[in-house]
């Protein structure tokens, strides 16, 4: 169903969304006051949503709905798959390629940005999201996993009526995704630029001499493209590493920002603030420098009365955050080499035995990438309605206390504090807990530590932590079952891969029933404790603090995406060693 003439459609449905389309825009003209041109591109985008919308409800065939958007699914860019074999070193020169392409993008700053007024609504997720602040970059890989979530929700949920074991179902689900995922880079690409990325005034200035009254307008359109341009380079580069090199693009890039931020944690003798002279209350940025720096410059006395403090629990990078994200990389590369392996042999070659290993971290670390993504979004989107003049107005969830109030420039600077720390409602209570001494040292010495609340009560500190971590472990609990579910992982698609293999349980018919009933016995239980563990790793590597400010699910990631790639290049050199092996290991 390539072309449109061939997909069933009920026309119907025109007479209706037109309407609704020309009831917005008349509304949008009388009460938004638009420019000419704002009100124009407005149009635009709303015919192009509305359009989308036509063609999924107006399919009236006998499968999903979202069968029909195959005209737009099938037409969209794409890498191709390869055909073949790909050798081992071309598969490494896309790796290395890509990943010093997302370097360069990292540092290429938008271009009519007033950096100095830059505020970055996802600053508290910046690892796990793969960005760079003020750059092309800046969304990182936050819409790519975002559409994932929204896609993997609805399929849990049976909203999508897709069998993802069909190959047509799959292929039309993969290709709704991209569209999401498109449509998701323009919902966190337009809310940034309005307040938050703010046009500097000599762009303006030059842009309103071309366009008289839209200068404003023109350098937030600019912005806009810059960034929707980033954010699909992004997911053309996923596909890229995903198809022509190993593993993952977006694990890649998560794995590539945090060693760069726990590098520079560890070993940046830069201080603080680069203006000023290094002193106590400026120390050198890394761990190693700043420990050093006391070492040599206090005596006895002076380390006995707070010096030791400063080293191991105080910002910039205590020596127990640089402990705490050493403890969690042994903790993953043992919960990773963790397994339960089921005994196989070949159903015609004799003496041919091989095991089928149930890893302990099953579903891998992806629901911990998406359950990070999703309090990203909550932040978001609480932030905008607190700050944004237009959304601050929406009725009921707009600008109110319950959902996530935050301080005003001056409030922040007073409370030593950024203008995107919630201070009350769910937004407090969901926000990342960073290091212990944001927590901890408030309750066990209040007197000393209490301002570091910013004004909150120690049971509500509590509760937030609390609340925190146990979000992060059931959120994960839940994605890891719908990515077990969406990724041909449950008991169903691996006894299907065994029996497709030529290779069966000893003791066992060769039947996939047989098969299913002897997997569903350990999938199901070792998906939630893999979900929970990983949440819990990552919460509480949170709690503890991690150095260069990783976030501890940044750096549960990284160490689980190195030991994941380190596996994948000894499959690869098995492969390229033995081709035989190819069919079982998937290599063609």
């Amino acid at each position: 169903m390539a072309a449109d003439e061939e997909v069933p459609r009920d026309w119907r449905w025109v007479f209706p969304i037109v309407i609704v389309g020309a009831i917005v825009l008349i509304l949008y003209w009388f009460w938004g006051t638009p420019t000419l041109l704002s009100f124009t591109l407005t149009a635009l985008g709303l015919g192009a949503v509305l359009y989308l919308v036509l063609l999924g409800l107006s399919y009236d065939g006998p499968k999903s709905k979202l069968y029909g958007l195959k005209p737009i699914t099938s037409r969209m860019p794409a890498i191709s798959q390869p055909v073949g074999h790909v050798h081992f070193r071309r598969k490494m020169f896309w790796v290395i390629t890509v990943l010093l392409l997302y370097f360069l993008l990292t540092n290429i700053f938008l271009y009519g940005v007033d950096q100095a007024t830059v505020i970055d609504l996802f600053q508290s997720y910046r690892a796990i999201l793969a960005g760079a602040q003020g750059t092309l970059m800046h969304l990182g890989i936050g819409p790519i996993v975002t559409g994932s979530i929204i896609m993997q929700l609805f399929t849990g949920a049976k909203i999508i009526n897709l069998d993802l074991t069909d190959d047509e179902d799959k292929g039309t689900y993969q290709g709704v995704q991209k569209v999401v995922v498109i449509a998701m880079i323009f919902v966190e690409a337009i809310p940034q630029v309005f307040g938050y990325l703010t046009p500097s005034s000599s762009v303006v200035g030059g842009l309103n001499s071309f366009s008289p009254h839209n200068g404003l307008f023109l350098a937030q359109m600019i912005i806009i493209v810059q960034l929707v341009f980033g954010s699909y380079l992004v997911f053309l580069m996923d596909e890229v590493v995903s198809k022509w090199g190993i593993g993952s693009g977006i694990s890649l890039f998560i794995a590539a920002g945090v060693s760069q931020q726990i590098i520079q944690g560890t070993i940046n003798w830069i201080p603080q603030n680069p203006s000023l002279a290094v002193s106590a209350g400026n120390p050198p940025s890394g761990t190693i420098p700043k420990t050093l720096w006391f070492l040599t410059n206090y005596n006895a006395q002076q380390l006995a009365g707070g010096g030791w403090e400063q080293i191991l629990l105080h910002a910039p990078n205590p020596v127990i955050a640089l402990a705490g994200t050493a403890v969690i990389f042994f903790m993953v590369a043992w919960t990773e080499s963790t397994r339960i392996e089921l005994p196989l042999s070949h159903a015609e070659a004799r003496g041919a035995r091989g095991r089928y290993p149930l890893r302990l971290i099953y579903a891998s670390n992806i629901p911990v990438i998406l359950m990070a993504a999703l309090l990203a979004n909550v932040s978001m989107f609480s932030i905008l309605l607190w700050t944004n003049p237009t959304l601050a107005h929406f009725p009921l969830i707009g600008h109110q206390w319950w959902i996530g109030s935050y301080p005003t420039a001056t409030q922040a600077q007073a409370m030593g504090v950024t203008q995107t720390t919630p201070l009350t409602g769910g937004a407090y209570y969901l926000a990342t807990v960073q290091g212990i001494e944001q927590w901890l040292l408030p309750l066990l010495n209040p007197a000393q530590y209490g301002s570091l609340l910013v004004g909150h009560t120690w049971w509500q500190d509590l509760a937030h932590v609390l609340i925190y971590f146990g979000v992060m472990v059931g959120g994960s609990i839940l994605f890891a079952k719908f990515w077990i579910q969406t990724t041909n992982m449950g008991p169903e698609a691996v006894a299907r891969q065994i029996e497709a293999s030529g290779m069966q349980i000893p003791g066992f018919r060769r039947e996939p029933r047989v098969l299913r009933r002897v997997l569903a016995r350990y999938i199901p239980v070792i998906t939630v404790i893999s979900g929970a563990a990983v949440g819990a790793l990552a919460a509480g590597a949170d709690l503890i603090g991690t150095v260069g400010n990783a976030s501890g699910t940044g750096v549960l990631l990284t160490v689980g995406i190195i030991i994941n790639f380190y596996e994948a290049m000894g499959r690869e050199q098995l492969m390229e060693m033995n081709p035989l092996l190819r069919r079982f290991l998937g290599g063609e």
